[in-house]
């Protein structure tokens, strides 16, 4: 019988007490925690999204957005490298049939960091590639067991699949936000990339390939963009709802030192959580909005009003959970600085990954705001 929605959320759920718990220990460690990728697997969630072809469940992006949020809202570092490994399962419906049938010969669970941001040369040789050099913000390679990197070619830049076995990481990873993720660079020296692991970036961001069309569900043919933007949402929203969460049991617990005020006492406190708990709503709602005007499109056209539309709410949504949290922060009391404390890591956290340049509001609104004007984008992430 085929697993619904549903239930995959509420494996995740059943989780996520026990990621929360190992939080600080992620971080400390500086990657996602053995326990966090081996319960993630253990309950199904990784192939989410991977086509029934290769047993995968084949559902939604709504599905993988609840699930991420979930996890999220436990640990952001764990949320976004399940996010990546679940969303990561799309990247590889672009390659080749064989491709495919390579990656997913061993079961529909595929670890898979991907990184075009890369300082990498391949060199075209009999039946393939030799590729050398390094990837940098190497999300999910303590874990993966294949990467997607970028590399320059004679006839351009492509991406190419590569099994993790065939690489090695620089542990470089050393970062006050994010700390848990173990983005490490992923470095390759002389491997030999057979020809039909490669595909023309062009093509890997453009939409329909040949091996998406492998597929009856036009979910694998939507271009790439549109599909990160939805891939993150659910990890700000999550995010800012497990620093909510945070923050209530803050007020609800703190006493104000040398007045010796109880800050659940304190009505602009109750104005303050009424405001972030309201925030994390809108937050969840615009994520799930986010979903919602994707999906009827799939199939059909991604003009470039719609995808800077979305590229515009990815950015809010960023700004908006960033924002939320930092406000929070400043009302939150000196203790909730301490290593051990959630709200500080949830803070550090989405202050690092909010910039990221896919969805950096600035960025995004200037975007819209030029084509509304009647400009081209002058941004090559559209």
């Amino acid at each position: 019988m085929a697993i619904t929605k549903q239930e995959l959320v509420e494996r995740a759920r059943a989780i996520a007490p026990g990621i929360a718990a190992r939080a600080q220990q992620t971080e400390v460690q500086r990657k996602p925690h053995d326990d966090n990728i081996k319960e993630m697997v253990d309950a199904g969630l990784m192939p989410v999204l991977l086509p029934k072809r290769w047993g995968g469940h084949e559902l939604g992006l709504d599905a993988h957005m609840e699930i991420v949020e979930v996890i999220s809202s436990a640990c952001m570092s764990t949320g976004w490298i399940a996010g990546f490994y679940m969303g990561h399962h799309f990247f590889v419906t672009k390659f080749s049939e064989r491709a495919q049938a390579d990656v997913f010969a061993d079961g529909p669970t595929c670890l898979l960091p991907g990184t075009t941001n890369s300082l990498m040369k391949a060199k075209k040789v009999t039946g393939g590639w030799e590729i050398s050099g390094r990837a940098t913000w190497g999300s999910g390679i303590m874990h993966a067991t294949w990467a997607l990197v970028g590399a320059d070619t004679d006839d351009g830049r492509r991406v190419f699949l590569i099994p993790a076995s065939d690489t090695r990481f620089d542990d470089v990873w050393f970062m006050s936000g994010m700390a848990g993720t173990g983005s490490n660079d992923i470095v390759v020296d002389g491997a030999f990339v057979p020809e039909h692991r490669g595909l023309l970036m062009e093509s890997f961001m453009a939409g329909p390939t040949e091996g998406s069309r492998i597929h009856e569900n036009p979910f694998y043919s939507m271009p790439l963009m549109p599909f990160i933007y939805n891939e993150i949402a659910g990890f700000f929203s999550g995010g800012l709802a497990g620093a909510v969460d945070a923050f209530e049991t803050t007020i609800k617990k703190r006493v104000i030192t040398h007045s010796e005020q109880a800050t659940r006492e304190r009505p602009h406190n109750h104005i303050q959580l009424g405001s972030a708990i309201a925030s994390s709503i809108v937050a969840k709602e615009l994520a799930r909005s986010i979903v919602r005007q994707t999906m009827p499109l799939i199939g059909g056209e991604f003009d470039l009003e719609t995808r800077l539309r979305l590229k515009a709410q990815a950015g809010f949504l960023a700004d908006h959970c960033r924002r939320t949290i930092n406000e929070m922060m400043n009302r939150s009391g000196a203790t909730n600085f301490q290593s051990s404390a959630p709200l500080q890591r949830f803070f550090r956290d989405v202050n690092t990954v909010a910039i990221h340049a896919f969805w950096d509001w600035e960025v995004a609104f200037e975007q819209l705001g030029r084509h509304r004007v009647g400009l081209a984008p002058n941004n090559p992430l559209v």
